[in-house]
């Protein structure tokens, strides 16, 4: 397992090794030893799975209350991760990390608190992923910014995507700087 840190603090991409052959592969997902060893999040409340379609983008999503890490990655198809720091007093405010994650790259991207979330489903093919959260999840506290705000300049690499009747109707970034809730 090899960690690597982000330009934007807090952000770590993880990527695992990955045994194949003719046969097909093995890979070790989650290790707690050797997560908190390389000084990664232990103490995981949740896992999710989630199936998109192609051509669907999801996001950007965050919890604040209570304020939720992510550890993301792939176990079907292809996405492009979105990871964008929302934390007002951050000197990355604002900025993203965009990662191809994939069922074939063996990457994990963890996402701590104060991170809006989003993917966009990448080629011909589903895509499933898998979260482990670090709190549980409550609607009453969650929130989300439009995936496609001009202030944040994320090329999805998708041109005519899927989005949900929620994510478009998301607000503004700008309108999320004139109320942030605290991380």
């Amino acid at each position: 397992m090899k960690v690597t840190d982000c330009e934007i603090e807090g952000l770590k991409i993880i990527e695992l090794a990955v045994h194949g052959d003719n046969r097909g592969f093995f890979v070790e997902r989650f290790n707690n030893d050797k997560f908190a060893a390389a000084g990664l999040p232990v103490d995981f409340v949740q896992d999710n799975h989630s199936r998109s379609a192609s051509g669907i983008i999801r996001g950007l999503h965050y919890q604040y209350a209570p304020a939720q890490g992510k550890l993301v990655g792939v176990i079907r198809g292809k996405v492009l991760d979105v990871a964008v720091d929302v934390r007002l007093n951050s000197p990355t405010f604002g900025k993203h990390l965009a990662l191809e994650l994939s069922d074939e790259n063996g990457k994990l991207l963890w996402i701590p608190q104060g991170f809006a979330h989003g993917f966009a489903v990448l080629g011909d093919e589903p895509a499933d992923m898998l979260y482990k959260i670090t709190a549980n999840y409550n609607p009453a506290g969650e929130g989300g910014i439009r995936f496609d705000d001009k202030e944040l300049g994320i090329d999805w690499q998708i041109s005519n995507p899927i989005i949900s009747a929620r994510d478009e109707k998301q607000q503004s970034f700008a309108q999320y700087k004139n109320s942030p809730p605290i991380f």
